[in-house]
């Protein structure tokens, strides 16, 4: 007969992470509601002034008013507790608006840049004053926007990301404006926009990669398996680890599991807090499922 082999499934979930998402997910809605807002001015005031880039600008910050909500919707349906059918809670819900709004950014700047292309090749009359008094109006309300959208989960830093875009084309339209005010150089503006679309596409390209390599369960970045596993190695009484697996949860949170060999399965509770301890406090993981094995084999009679 076979001697019993112990193993134990321990979870140390974190269920103190909705708060967390409370205060980005108002700030959300505040930045959403107010770029819409401007953006009906901006409109307005670009048919006035007959700016191509205010309109262009204006457009741009009608869909990320629209990516804003649908972070601030992403935030709120973070804060969902678990569920029957969602045991892990809707957090990823995070990660896809972060993978959508990479994407809607990247197709906005091509817009921009086959616009910006087009106004090269056929400059319009501006009235640049007054475009560059409504740019700075809009550049003072994006700055405030970005300055509340301060926390660091994948799903406000996408839509922190819209709110920079904003920033810029306020900066392009305003410098423009000023520009063609002063010499009469309505070519100024459309440089200035291919330029931006530069900066802005790559941030987009690399947050779209990074939040498809959280929907596929790769490493975060920043963390790596190796040296996690060693970390863990080190623990007084931890003889090895197996089945290391560390993946993306939702836009802030990252979850790991294990299979821990112990020399003493009697001191596992002791070894257990130790491994928690040691991966909040070196790598920021909360979400720990360790499962630990003991030294000894069953022994198998014939």
């Amino acid at each position: 007969m076979a001697e019993p082999h112990h193993h134990h499934h321990d979870h140390d979930h974190d269920h103190d992470h909705a708060h967390h998402h409370a205060a980005p997910g108002n700030a959300l809605r505040s930045a959403a509601v107010l770029t819409v807002a401007f953006a009906l001015v901006e409109a307005l005031g670009g048919w006035w002034t007959g700016s191509l880039a205010l309109l262009s600008d204006a457009g741009h910050m009608v869909t990320d008013g629209a990516a804003l909500a649908l972070s601030a919707i992403a935030a709120w349906m973070a804060q969902r507790p678990p569920s029957e059918r969602h045991s892990y809670g809707l957090g990823r819900a995070e990660v896809f608006a972060a993978l959508a709004n990479a994407g809607t950014m990247l197709v906005i700047v091509l817009g921009l840049g086959y616009e910006a292309v087009v106004r090269l090749n056929e400059p319009t009359p501006v009235n640049g004053g007054a475009a560059a008094l409504i740019a700075a109006v809009g550049l003072a309300l994006n700055l405030w926007v970005m300055r509340r959208l301060h926390g660091h989960d994948m799903n406000t830093r996408a839509a922190r990301l819209h709110v920079v875009g904003d920033v810029l084309g306020s900066v392009a339209a305003l410098g423009a404006g000023a520009l063609v005010a002063l010499t009469g150089w309505t070519r100024a503006d459309p440089v200035a926009s291919l330029a931006i679309c530069v900066l802005i596409a790559l941030s987009s390209w690399h947050l779209l990669r990074e939040s498809l390599h959280a929907l596929m369960e790769g490493v975060p970045q920043g963390l790596s398996v190796e040296a996690i596993g060693g970390e863990m190695a080190r623990i007084d009484g931890v003889l090895s680890v197996h089945d290391l697996h560390v993946w993306t949860l939702s836009g802030s949170r990252t979850a790991l599991s294990a299979h821990v060999v112990v020399r003493n399965i009697g001191l596992w509770e002791r070894t257990r807090q130790e491994l928690q301890t040691r991966l909040h406090e070196r790598f920021g993981i909360d979400h720990v499922t360790l499962q630990p094995e003991s030294t000894t084999r069953p022994l198998v009679r014939r």
